[in-house]
């Protein structure tokens, strides 16, 4: 029997849905461009002519053979491959192609049931009330010891789920923990209209999450400016925290850096967040998705580039950017006495490596982790995903049967 489903690296391809997925994300992959990629598959290894690829494409219409190279070149462009790598296809000069990633081949319902068998059961979306009445979502995934994640620019937990740049964090996370999201006021499903947006609120919405999960004793983890939230929390209450982990984080907003040049261009960054945020020109959209994912795909940047427009607000996008400049958690940081480990990507143009460093210099006892990337948020393909989870897990204790803790009245 003919296979009719293949993976390769983080990709998955189902002749008989006509679907391309990675890493369970379904990419737009349409016509001529998924049969130019479905006949490399089904031939790995192997030479495939440039009469053979223009027979099995186009078997009915003479096309010339520029076609073709353009196919190869969205194809390329699709599963991510670097400007001047070959890691998927290999070119042979005048002759044709070979696909030289390694494949499994399987039937549609296997990898449909392997598929099923790794996602997170779906999320439970609920929502609490912070100290001055702004409405908080939150939700449930997982099962295991409590990890709650504090919410950073930009959330939206239902837009999240299946997105490229955010499932493979989910998805291992609730696999191993209880899993507390939530998306911070002026963003996602919580209230859009909080008049307050500044950092004592904003720690004050992780309290109130807290509560409302019934998390007694946990794990936390800080991504980017959330960082700084769980910093704070966890110097505020050391008895509730078991693990603290901080990624892409600092102490010191970029409105106090001692770095002018840098505080000049996100000046700029405000102001034109102000003129055209949710704009519907790609080139805006595509300079924030550029400084955070900056060796994304096509398809993970569309997802970034949509994520804007729909997260927030122009008026809350250029708020909260001010307030998250203004962060400075420095002197709370010699209060932390709980475990802490510290990541940060070595190219990350978001946030500084520097600013990890002293983060994680400040913190009695902390250990620091370089992560191999430019992107600020690590993508499931790339080696530092690897690393991160391995030095994660070592630090969280995902094989040991010691526990963080409980959860009650989830």
């Amino acid at each position: 029997m003919k296979p009719s489903a293949f993976r390769f690296g983080p990709f998955e391809l189902n002749v008989r849905e006509h679907l391309l997925l990675r890493d369970g994300s379904a990419i737009p992959l349409r016509g001529k461009l998924f049969d130019t990629l479905r006949v490399l598959v089904e031939n790995a290894g192997r030479l495939v002519t440039k009469e053979e690829l223009l027979q099995a494409v186009w078997p009915d219409t003479a096309v010339e053979e520029n076609n073709l190279n353009h196919s190869i070149s969205l194809v390329r462009r699709t599963l991510g491959e670097p400007a001047t790598g070959q890691a998927y296809i290999q070119t042979v000069p005048r002759i044709g192609y070979r696909f030289v990633a390694p494949v499994v081949r399987t039937d549609a319902a296997t990898l449909l049931a392997q598929e099923a068998a790794q996602a997170p059961e779906r999320q439970q979306i609920r929502f609490c009330n912070a100290a001055d009445g702004v409405r908080i979502a939150y939700s449930i995934t997982g099962k295991g010891s409590p990890l709650v994640k504090s919410a950073n620019w930009l959330n939206h937990l239902e837009f999240e789920w299946n997105s490229p740049i955010w499932r493979h964090w989910i998805r291992e996370l609730s696999h191993r923990h209880t899993l507390i999201r939530y998306d911070e006021r002026g963003n996602g499903l919580s209230d859009w209209n909080a008049d307050q947006l500044s950092f004592d609120f904003m720690l004050g919405d992780l309290e109130s999450v807290v509560e409302a999960a019934g998390a007694e004793r946990f794990a936390l983890l800080g991504i980017s400016q959330g960082g700084a939230v769980a910093a704070a929390y966890a110097a505020r209450h050391p008895d509730r925290v078991s693990h603290l982990v901080l990624y892409g984080s600092f102490a010191r907003g970029w409105q106090l850096r001692d770095d002018p040049q840098d505080v000049e261009s996100r000046k700029a960054l405000a102001t034109l967040i102000r003129l055209g945020w949710g704009n519907e020109h790609l080139v805006f959209r595509q300079l924030w998705t550029s400084l955070y994912i900056p060796e994304g795909t096509p398809e993970q940047w569309e997802w970034f580039n949509e994520m804007q427009r729909i997260s927030t607000s122009p008026d809350n996008a250029a708020r909260l950017f001010d307030h998250w400049g203004r962060i400075d958690v420095r002197e709370m940081l010699a209060q932390i006495r709980v475990p802490t480990i510290v990541f940060h990507c070595e190219g990350d143009a978001a946030v500084p490596f520097e600013e990890g460093l002293r983060l994680a210099s400040a913190i009695r006892g902390a250990r620091f982790v370089p992560l191999p990337s430019r992107n600020h948020l690590v993508l499931a393909e790339e080696p530092a995903w690897k690393l991160f989870l391995e030095e994660l897990g070592r630090f969280l204790g995902w094989h040991s049967s010691v526990q963080a803790g409980g959860v009650k009245a989830l």
